[in-house]
């Protein structure tokens, strides 16, 4: 017992002492394409994600609070976690109610906002990007350039600048649409260590179910 309680102190200290909540710069808005987290992994987990009767497309991933190089994480906050009612009401948007807690112990402790705030913000961040509709319409699976991601919501997106918007790959899919946002939520100029884009140039990539 003594030695479960000592763990569960330890995972909420935050990281580093120097991780402040409300001490950031800006926010990375984080896009995952739903069909290839689970073809990925969510399948296999049974996620409730992944059923048939889902249409999900880009989900919310996260509100991620950044430093002009790193990021703060777990943070301590003194506002009470998330209720099972909150989480579960940004599924529509995140997928899961368990995504969008672990965006809050993880992320949302570091804004020094509330649930309510953070999730609230996190919804009109989404918002405010248009994901391009290309990618629902697609029938069949395909490969194509990453770059081709990029270019759809620079495309789309009025204002959006290629060093505004990253993407990721893993395991030879598309992962994931990175947008960097003022804490204004106004697209700005990623850092160093967020632009990374994948280079695959066949990239796999699902269609929605």
């Amino acid at each position: 017992m003594y030695r479960y309680l000592v763990l569960l102190l330890c995972a909420a200290l935050p990281a580093r002492a120097e991780d402040v909540a409300g001490d950031f710069d800006y926010y990375v808005l984080s896009l995952s394409w739903s069909a290839n987290w689970c073809a990925r992994e969510g399948d296999a987990r049974q996620s409730p994600q992944c059923t048939e009767d889902k249409e999900f497309g880009w989900i919310l991933h996260g509100l991620w609070p950044q430093y002009e190089r790193g990021y703060p994480e777990y943070c301590i906050n003194t506002a009470r976690p998330p209720s099972r009612s909150q989480t579960s009401a940004m599924a529509d948007i995140m997928g899961t109610s368990g995504l969008a807690w672990h965006q809050w112990r993880k992320h949302g402790v570091c804004t020094g906002l509330t649930p309510d705030d953070y999730y609230a913000l996190s919804r009109e961040a989404f918002a405010r990007v248009t994901r391009p509709q290309v990618f629902r319409d697609l029938t069949r699976k395909i490969t194509l350039p990453a770059a081709v991601i990029e270019e759809a919501f620079v495309a789309d997106n009025q204002g959006l600048q290629p060093d505004q918007v990253t993407i990721t790959c893993q395991q030879n899919y598309i992962q994931e649409a990175r947008i960097c946002l003022t804490r204004d939520l106004e697209f700005r100029t990623c850092g160093v260590d967020v632009i990374r884009d994948c280079a695959l140039t066949d990239a796999q990539f699902d269609p929605m179910r």
